[in-house]
């Protein structure tokens, strides 16, 4: 045999010796499987639970429950205890920097309060809380609450994940509120328009009210420029229970000019006023629905555009109720 040949096997079989005596040297500490076994609510995994709920006759439902966590599985029953703190609603804003309230105890209902993850099962059963979103108790459309589910038990809770944050509002179907009819409207006061700039077909308030999304109302730049707040009012004809408003960008590239932050305000006769709604639009040419928290009669409505994107001057293509 050649000297190469022999020192390559000599080589060989010594690594193979190192390597056998390190594995035989590795010694991994025991393991306590029990302490990894642990009880949890599974839908606080993922942090805040949103439930935007539709309004209707019939209760609104969402659910809950229990898990086991760790090795195997469980050798008995775990009876597991399922309750509601409103203090820790405080908590919870405090530490959110929100400000929700706690859901009321007449508008909701855990069907069980107490169960058992049962022996050589990872889990119980789900159950439901029902939300009232009519009738007495029921919770209003547009608020935000907050109710926290706990999981307690003789068996080792984790703590992290005891407790579940639901954060439950309401609001109607979309559907169930199509569009007023614009046929009858007027505008009979704005803060001002482009009447030569942009054309004899595009610039003055009335092209709000055309059904024509490529033409648009456009705040005067020629001659002055006057800066915000901008705002057009609409006289509809007559009394209109107003659920929400919409509005239609001007159909052009860019944010520049857009309406950013919109106040709603109503009125029955013109002269006295009260705000209905304030929010933020989107930079985005299709149709923005906007629900107002509190229904509101009115026959004249004044949008007020309070700043736009990227500009002291504003534009719209359309605007409307439902």
């Amino acid at each position: 045999m050649k000297k190469k040949s022999i020192i390559k096997i000599l080589m060989l079989s010594g690594a193979i010796l190192m390597a056998s005596s390190c594995k035989e040297t590795v010694m991994l500490p025991e393991q306590d499987e029990a302490s990894y076994n642990q009880v949890y609510m599974p839908q606080s995994v993922n942090g805040t639970v949103s439930k935007t709920l539709e309004v209707k006759d019939v209760d609104q439902s969402f659910v809950y429950g229990a898990n086991f966590g760790g090795m195997g599985y469980p050798d008995n029953d775990i009876r597991v205890r399922f309750s509601v703190d409103n203090a820790l609603v405080n908590t919870y804003n405090t530490l959110n920097n929100t400000n929700y309230e706690p859901l009321p105890d007449g508008a909701y209902q855990l069907s069980t309060t107490e169960s058992v993850i049962p022996k050589g099962s990872l889990s119980t059963s789900p159950f439901k809380i029902s939300v009232k979103t009519t009738g007495s108790n029921a919770i209003k459309m547009f608020r935000n609450y907050l109710l926290p589910v706990s999981v307690s038990s003789d068996f080792k809770i984790n703590e992290k994940l005891k407790t579940t944050y639901f954060l439950i509002s309401s609001q109607p179907n979309q559907a169930d509120y199509p569009d007023y009819d614009r046929s009858a409207w007027k505008v009979v006061d704005f803060s001002s328009q482009e009447a030569n700039g942009e054309g004899a077909n595009n610039g003055r308030a009335i092209f709000v009210l055309d059904s024509n999304i490529q033409s648009f109302w456009h705040s005067q730049w020629q001659g002055a420029s006057p800066g915000p707040p901008h705002y057009i009012t609409i006289d509809m004809g007559k009394v209109l229970t107003l659920h929400g408003v919409n509005f239609t960008a001007r159909q052009v590239d860019g944010a520049g000019g857009k309406p950013q932050d919109v106040r709603i305000e109503t009125s029955m006769d013109n002269i006295n006023w009260k705000p209905a709604a304030q929010f933020t639009l989107n930079a985005v040419r299709n149709q923005q629905k906007k629900w107002l928290t509190d229904f509101v009669d009115a026959r004249y409505v004044k949008f007020v555009i309070l700043s736009s994107y990227s500009s002291s001057s504003v534009h719209l293509a359309e605007f409307g109720a439902y």
